[in-house]
C-alpha cells in the first residue's frame, strides 16, 4: 500500500540525535529516504509516513531495539501545540482524549482508543496497516511514547496494571522491563497497557484553562490543514501511481490537478517536497514491490516504471536503496 499521510519531522529529528550521539553520521539514515540536510533545518517541512519509515528501517537495521530508545525520548513537549494543549487540560483523562482526537498532529499509525475493563483502563494502539517488517519498531516506539507522554502529564510516573503487545516477544525482550513496569503480555489482540480508572479524574499540575483553550483552537485548525494536505496529496500519488510507465510531468500533472504548474510547484514546495522527488518515492515503491512478489527481469521492470533504458533504472535504484535491484531481490 503506498503512503499518503504527512507527519512532521519530529520522529526523524530525534533518529538523527540518537545516533549522532554515537558518532554516526545523518547520511546513513536519510539514505532513500528523500529527505535532505535542508529539510531538517525547517520547522514547518511535512514528509510522508513512507519518508520517515524509511529513516525508521534504516535505524532498525543498524540497532533493532532502537524503536524502545526512541519512544523513551518522545517527551510531550516534541509535539508542538498539541504538547501545549494537553499539558493545560484540567485532567488526566481530558488530554488522553484530546490526544486520541488527533491522531494526525500525534504522528501515530495505530488506531488509538481508551477501552474501561472493571475497575482499569486500557490505553490501545491497534488497526496498524503500514509495513509489516515494521510492525514491531511502530509498536514499540508508539507504546513507550504513549507511556512518557502520561508520565510527562502527570509530572509522575503512571504506574500500570499490565502491558500487552501484538508481537512475539523479542529476544531482548528483558528490555521491555525499564519502560513497562507491569506484567508484560505478548502475542495479544494489540498493543497497550492499562492503569486504575481512578487517574482518569486527576488534575494536571499544569493545567490552565485560558491557555488550553487557545491551544486547542491551534490544533484543531493545524489539524484541518494535515487532513487537508494528505487528501490533496493522496490524489496526486493517486493520479501518478497510474502512470508511472509515461510519467505526465509537471506541467501535465498540474493539468489534471486543474491548476496551474506554478501553483502545483508551490504546494509541493510548501510540503517540503518536489514533483520529481514524489515520482521517485512512489517508483522506488513499485520497485520493490515487484522485486519481492514479481519474477519479471530488472529491463521489464525499468520499462514498466517508465525507464528508457535499464541502466538508468539501476542508478537510480542504487540511489534509493544503497544496493543494486539484484541484490535487493530476494533470492
Amino acid at each position: 500500500m503506498l503512503h499518503s499521510h504527512l507527519t512532521t519531522l519530529n520522529a526523524v529529528s530525534l533518529i538523527l540525535k540518537t545516533f549522532n550521539e554515537e558518532g554516526l553520521p545523518s547520511e546513513a539514515l536519510l539514505a532513500g529516504s528523500g529527505i535532505s540536510a535542508a529539510d531538517l533545518n525547517r520547522a514547518d517541512t511535512r514528509i510522508t509516513t513512507n519518508q520517515e519509515m524509511q529513516v525508521c528501517a534504516n535505524a532498525v537495521a543498524l540497532k533493532h531495539d532502537i524503536g524502545l530508545e526512541l519512544g523513551r525520548r518522545m517527551h510531550v513537549s516534541c509535539y508542538g501545540m498539541l504538547g501545549y494543549a494537553l499539558l493545560t487540560c484540567a485532567t488526566f483523562g481530558d488530554a488522553l482524549r484530546l490526544a486520541i482526537r488527533y491522531p494526525a498532529l500525534l504522528g501515530t499509525l495505530f488506531e488509538l482508543s481508551l477501552e474501561e475493563d472493571g475497575e482499569r483502563v486500557w490505553f490501545v494502539a491497534a488497526d496498524y496497516r503500514e509495513s509489516p517488517a515494521m510492525a514491531v519498531f511502530n509498536a514499540e516506539f508508539c507504546l513507550v511514547s504513549l507511556k512518557v507522554i502520561c508520565d510527562d502529564l502527570l509530572g509522575h510516573p503512571l504506574p500500570l496494571l499490565a502491558t500487552r503487545f501484538e508481537h512475539a516477544a523479542p529476544d531482548y525482550r528483558d528490555s521491555y522491563a525499564e519502560h513497562f513496569a507491569s506484567p508484560l503480555h505478548f502475542a495479544a489482540k494489540d498493543n497497550a497497557f492499562a492503569f486504575d480508572r481512578h487517574w482518569l479524574d486527576q488534575p494536571l499540575p499544569l493545567a490552565d484553562a485560558i491557555t488550553h483553550q487557545a491551544m486547542a483552537e491551534r490544533c484543531r485548525k493545524q489539524n484541518l490543514e494535515f487532513t487537508g494536505r494528505q487528501a490533496w496529496l493522496g490524489r496526486i500519488r493517486q493520479l501518478l501511481s497510474a502512470q508511472l510507465n509515461a510519467a505526465p510531468g509537471l506541467e501535465g500533472l498540474a493539468q489534471q490537478m486543474k491548476c496551474s504548474p506554478r501553483t502545483l510547484r508551490r504546494h509541493l514546495k510548501d510540503m517540503g517536497s518536489s514533483y520529481q522527488e514524489l515520482l521517485d518515492e512512489l517508483r522506488f515503491e513499485r520497485a520493490k514491490q515487484m522485486l519481492c512478489e514479481d519474477q519479471l527481469p530488472i529491463y521489464r521492470i525499468a520499462e514498466t516504471l517508465g525507464f528508457s533504458e535499464t541502466a538508468s533504472f539501476r542508478h537510480a535504484f542504487v540511489r534509493w536503496s544503497g544496493v543494486a535491484p539484484s541484490q535487493f531481490r530476494p533470492h
